[in-house]
């Protein structure tokens, strides 16, 4: 075995020590546990470039296990990926680029935010399915612009969790062949060993699902690794799985193969010793020496050449097809969606009732006519939520250029799925399932608003409108709950003029996720609504007076509630607003002036109507206001006979907002 790239290793499992040592925070186990694997694979398997980390058609590598982030730092530091000794030593310390787990769009060659295990696994599916998506659109025969691979680093930890197997799932069916896991097999958990929990057989349990197996017994044999690497790579039907046992914490002379190892950091002796025994200076800190730093000059300048080789596979792929070279690019650089706001087929409006659910179908449909690389579908639900995209093709092993995708019933991995297409490139993805089940796929929501990454997700049967199913259907805290998340915003459309707002806004953020949410009920028609709704909050009807006596609140389905109530009060005189909210999030990134003239303070009587938890509406109703909501779970029964028995009528809120009036 070479001695410098070993040295390397030790070098690059040291590094990572002594930046967790610095911080006296991380998970020193996996550094010293992995560093090989990771090392093998960049060294001599991995299509990329350190010194052009974003080129589009570098491999993908994923490390789910996130805690493990000192080693890919110290990877990206010893392959010249920009991060320096110097931001080493800000490890897991505050406006660095280190930070505690990997952020992306955060530090160059960091493909995606990881820490909730099993969430890597999911993204890296979704990143061979974009890989094959994209390659099966603009490849020809002759020159293939996008062939790349996507490796992902999990642990035992991520294969417990269940979003992995409906990842490894969906994957198998797909048939995958560019993807590669590599599992680091320790046996270890913070608890102790796996075996106290975990006795799963790893090869029949991929296997049954599809995948190829391969194990390499020797964490620390870079040539078996690169061996059973380049087998994967041969196998282009299925995805792979390499299960390599590794020792947690090796090298550590008092605690490799212990659970202290984990989570801890090694301490002050502790990490000398583990220098040593790897056969590196105890008193040096942060120091790479110079043969390990003219060997990986060597190795980076080899792996700069493959940009340059694939530059050149680009210059011939524009000059014979060049038509499809620009259209690649748009659908590179997302340039589909920039004219929905003026396109007047978009925004068309017919006076059909429907429910907003069928709006939505309506305008995703439209949305598909501008917006080629939209691609996405429901857990197994689309003729229910009305996701499909139609005359486009299912995706699928036989037919990869499809655009809507059967996810199954997975939710949670169908919306990390959905990141990891994004993240990859080239497709505005967009999931869907019944809105009750959003909490099954919940720490993938949150994973998109901290990445900041504009994913759609579809939720329909939006309330106890979904009547007879009853409680466990029927979505009460779901829509405070999505709005309590940062950089997250929540549509509730009315019709399809909201609907079509909803989706304008999704489609042209570029910054945040955004939440459909839609009714299985018929709405009925309102006068008034508009692209107004764009702003979150708008007036669709008003009174005489330039103070309203009252101010009526409402999203989605309670919207002609309230437009009804308002016909109510103002035969009995009153001047009444009426204001639709269909995004609360959109509404306060509005000017103090535009809201004030929405919701003037000098009007303070004012109603929210929502079938929903009341959490969130009394900054808005203030303390003179009130909130007809609901405080309990719902029942099951037709949906008009719940709206009356939650107080969800015209009457009720008419009563209510009297009650206000006279306070």
């Amino acid at each position: 075995m070479d001695s410098t790239a070993m040295k390397t290793v030790n070098t690059i499992r040291i590094l990572g020590c002594e930046a967790i040592e610095k911080a006296k925070s991380g998970h020193p186990g996996i550094v010293l546990g992995s560093a090989p694997i990771l090392y093998e694979l960049w060294a001599n398997h991995m299509y990329h470039n350190p010194y052009n980390p974003d080129f589009i058609n570098r491999d993908r590598f994923i490390i789910s296990s996130g805690h493990g982030s000192a080693l890919l730092y110290s990877m990206l530091c010893v392959f010249n990926y920009g991060l320096t000794t110097e931001d080493m030593k800000g490890f897991r310390q505050f406006g660095t680029l280190t930070p505690g787990h990997p952020e992306y769009g955060h530090t160059k060659g960091v493909e995606i935010s990881t820490g909730p295990l099993g969430q890597g696994v999911a993204n890296s599916v979704g990143m061979a399915l974009a890989e094959r998506t994209l390659a099966a659109k603009f490849n020809k025969d002759d020159i293939k612009p996008i062939n790349h691979y996507t490796y992902c680093l999990c642990g035992d930890g991520c294969l417990m969790e269940g979003i992995s197997y409906e990842a490894a799932s969906f994957a198998g069916a797909q048939g995958l062949g560019k993807l590669i896991v590599l599992y680091d097999s320790n046996d270890i958990t913070i608890e102790g060993n796996t075996d106290i929990t975990f006795k799963d057989n790893i090869k029949m349990r991929f296997e049954a699902v599809n995948w190829q197996y391969l194990k390499v017994n020797d964490g620390n044999n870079l040539e078996e690794i690169g061996k059973a690497i380049e087998e994967a790579k041969a196998e282009t039907n299925k995805p792979t799985i390499i299960e390599i046992k590794t020792v947690i914490g090796y090298g550590s002379p008092n605690k490799s193969g212990t659970p202290g190892v984990h989570g801890a950091p090694l301490g002050e002796e502790e990490l000398k010793a583990t220098k040593a025994n790897l056969g590196l200076d105890p008193e040096k800190e942060f120091y790479i020496d110079d043969d390990v730093k003219a060997h990986m000059k060597d190795v980076c300048g080899k792996l700069a050449e493959y940009e340059e080789e694939w530059n050149k596979v680009y210059a011939d792929y524009k000059e014979a097809y060049l038509e499809d070279a620009a259209e690649l690019e748009k659908w590179l650089n997302l340039e589909y969606d920039r004219d929905l706001e003026d396109n007047e087929e978009f925004w068309a409006v017919d006076g059909v009732s429907r429910s907003t659910r069928q709006c939505s179908e309506v305008i995703l449909n439209r949305a598909a006519k501008v917006v080629p690389n939209l691609i996405g579908g429901s857990a197994d639900l689309s003729p229910s939520n009305l996701t499909v995209m139609k005359g486009r093709e299912y995706l699928s092993k036989e037919t990869p250029t499809g655009t809507n995708i059967h996810f199954g019933i997975r939710e949670h991995a169908m919306a990390a799925i959905s990141n990891g297409m994004y993240v990859h490139g080239g497709f505005r993805p967009y999931f869907a399932t019944f809105f009750v089940f959003c909490d099954y796929l919940r720490p993938a929501l949150r994973m998109e608003g901290i990445m900041g990454i504009p994913l759609i997700g579809i939720f329909s049967h939006d309330s106890i409108g979904v009547g007879e199913d009853g409680p466990t259907h029927q979505p009460v805290e779901q829509l405070s709950s999505l709005r309590s998340l940062p950089h997250y915003s929540v549509f509730r459309p009315c019709d399809l003029t909201e609907t079509a707002a909803a989706y304008c806004y999704a489609l042209v953020s570029k910054e945040k996720p955004t939440a459909i949410v839609t009714s299985r009920q018929t709405i009925l028609p309102v006068e008034g609504t508009s692209k107004e709704a764009l702003k979150g909050g708008y007036i669709f009807k008003d009174g005489e007076k330039e103070v309203p006596d009252i101010i009526l609140i409402a999203s989605g389905s309670e919207v002609p509630i309230i437009d009804m109530t308002s016909e109510i009060l103002s035969k009995e005189g009153l001047s009444v607003r009426c204001v639709s909210m269909p995004c609360i999030e959109a509404f306060e990134l509005q000017s103090d002036e535009y809201k004030e003239s929405v919701l003037p303070r000098a009007c303070t009587k004012r109603v929210a109507v929502e079938a929903g938890t009341f959490y969130g509406w009394h900054r808005y109703t203030g303390f003179d206001g009130a909130v007809i909501s609901i405080d309990n779970y719902g029942v099951s029964g037709k949906f008009v006979d719940l709206f009356k028995k939650y107080g969800f009528t015209p009457e009720n809120v008419a009563e209510k907002a009297k009650e206000v009036y006279n306070k």
